[in-house]
């Protein structure tokens, strides 16, 4: 039998939690500890059946344990990529934490750093990108592509050939209708109904959704 991951959640609050939760119920991975540079006073502190190390002061001395494999639990978009990138150039490999409530058809290409909750399901010839969270019980339906470090929320809904650009955020059960195509780094509201395409950086509420301003000001 082979010995278990060790592995570092970057990370410390409720996304957090999820990921660990995960990665416990996936098996595979032994969770060292997880780093938080927000809140410095937590440091040493226990967390989640582990401690918080430090912050990324830590990742050589890490590195130099030969824990090389991390998993970026921070839920903004553009911070999670962010990280991503620098601990990949610092020689760290990305885990993939996959809750096995979850449905996944056969074939859907997944990238690593990505998160998949309980309950969430994607369907045939859908493709996934690097540091995505699809959340609890989101729909992803047949043909859909979801572009690097896109946040799915909870109960989300896509239908089939729907386009998600890199960063983009889509509330909490929110619905997009199929063959739509949402902009790079733009954010759908809660409970929002998408039926046209939505530009890249803008912020879009309401049934059916309206763009209300632009995220480049």
């Amino acid at each position: 039998m082979s010995r278990p991951i060790k592995i570092v959640i970057w990370g410390a609050g409720g996304h957090a939690m999820v990921v660990a939760d995960i990665l416990r119920c996936q098996g595979g991975f032994e969770i060292v500890g997880f780093l938080d540079d927000a809140n410095p006073g937590r440091h040493g502190q226990p967390f989640r059946g582990s401690t918080i190390l430090g912050g990324q002061e830590q990742l050589a001395p890490l590195h130099k344990q030969r824990i090389t494999t991390i998993m970026v639990a921070i839920g903004d978009c553009a911070a999670r990529l962010t990280l991503a990138a620098m601990v990949k150039a610092k020689g760290f490999a990305l885990a993939t934490a996959i809750h096995p409530r979850s449905i996944i058809a056969a074939g859907v290409a997944i990238g690593e750093g990505t998160v998949i909750a309980a309950g969430a399901i994607v369907n045939p010839a859908a493709s996934i990108g690097e540091n995505v969270i699809l959340n609890t019980a989101a729909g992803i339906d047949h043909e859909c592509a979801i572009e690097d470090g896109v946040h799915i929320g909870p109960g989300a809904r896509l239908g089939g050939a729907v386009r998600i650009g890199r960063g983009a955020w889509i509330g909490i059960g929110a619905t997009v209708i199929q063959k739509v195509k949402i902009g790079e780094g733009s954010v759908i509201g809660a409970g929002a109904v998408v039926l046209d395409d939505i530009p890249p950086r803008v912020v879009a509420v309401g049934v059916p959704a309206k763009v209300i301003r632009s995220l480049n000001q």
